[in-house]
């Protein structure tokens, strides 16, 4: 029965209400509070929020922030990421406004757990962050650029964060001239990446296993047509017995270990197996290779 897509819908733009409602939170109870300036739009509107000694609300300068980078998205990504992009820049900015900082928890933590809070902020908003782009929402801000990047180029967005954030966290220096505020920052940036690229990376982790077994074209027949996945057959011969052998090479998603081990042993509860984690797979059915291109700003 096909699912309806109403509900589909609904159920994206729910996934990456949510992943944004996290990352705000992780905002207003551990970064906020504690002067620590992470990076991307919102830590562009920390920084003046409290250079303006607090007169421009976070919120007003994140959406102003946006404004320029949602027209270049759109111009490049499409409109399907625009519009993406677009409500998660408004629930983004809504969120900031009504979402009120919770005392219960900036009251657990004193001045000596800056770092802490650094740490935890970084997390949380990573996590909310990694949720909403696995739906092809964003907040917005440097995430526009990294899906730019990321189009073109085999580059994780947690590296692209990593690098476009760090003048923006380098200016939090500014804010109380103190160093530390500054290093609080780039602990925020580095676990932050590092959340999103472990989230939003890890179920496209990719492995190789290679089958050895008498029953191997059964094997192979059962996992083409149960899990639609491509299989090679390699010639080999076996140095102890001397016999000619068929070995089976297969590229999978990690996620599929458990499925392929499943119906290799209820064909063959013998055979032997090897699985190895490999860097990148490319081609059909796992990733594009993407390579350097040229981005054209021009009409054509």
């Amino acid at each position: 029965m096909t699912k309806n897509p109403v509900f589909k819908i609904l159920k994206t733009y729910a996934i990456i209400s949510f992943g944004l409602f996290v990352y705000v939170f992780a905002w207003k109870a551990f970064l906020i509070p504690n002067e620590i300036v992470g990076g991307g739009a919102t830590g562009v509107a920390t920084v003046i929020y409290y250079l303006s000694y607090k007169l421009i609300p976070i919120q007003y300068g994140f959406f102003a922030f946006n404004a320029i980078l949602v027209v270049i998205g759109v111009r490049i990504l499409g409109t399907a990421f625009g519009a993406k992009t677009i409500y998660g820049i408004l629930f983004t900015f809504v969120m900031l406004a009504i979402v009120p900082e919770p005392r219960f928890i900036t009251k657990s933590f004193i001045e000596s757990d800056k770092l802490l809070c650094a740490i935890i902020g970084g997390v949380v908003s990573g996590a909310g962050t990694a949720i909403s782009f696995s739906q092809g929402g964003s907040a917005g801000g440097t995430d526009i650029i990294a899906w730019i990047i990321n189009k073109y180029r085999n580059v994780t967005p947690g590296k692209i964060f990593l690098y476009a954030d760090l003048i923006i966290i380098g200016a939090s220096f500014f804010i109380n001239w103190d160093f530390r505020t500054v290093v609080y920052g780039y602990v925020v940036m580095a676990v932050f990446s590092y959340s999103v690229d472990l989230l939003l990376s890890g179920t496209k982790q990719s492995v190789q296993l290679l089958i050895f077994s008498n029953k191997y074209d059964e094997i192979a027949s059962k996992i083409n047509r149960d899990m639609k996945r491509g299989v090679t057959a390699l010639h080999a011969t076996g140095w102890y017995s001397q016999e000619d052998r068929r070995v089976l090479v297969i590229m999978a998603r990690k996620y599929e270990l458990n499925d392929l081990y499943q119906i290799i042993k209820s064909i063959d509860n013998e055979a032997f197996i090897s699985v190895a984690t490999v860097m990148g797979v490319f081609g059909k059915g796992f990733d594009p290779l993407k390579t350097k291109t040229k981005i054209n700003f021009k009409k054509r």
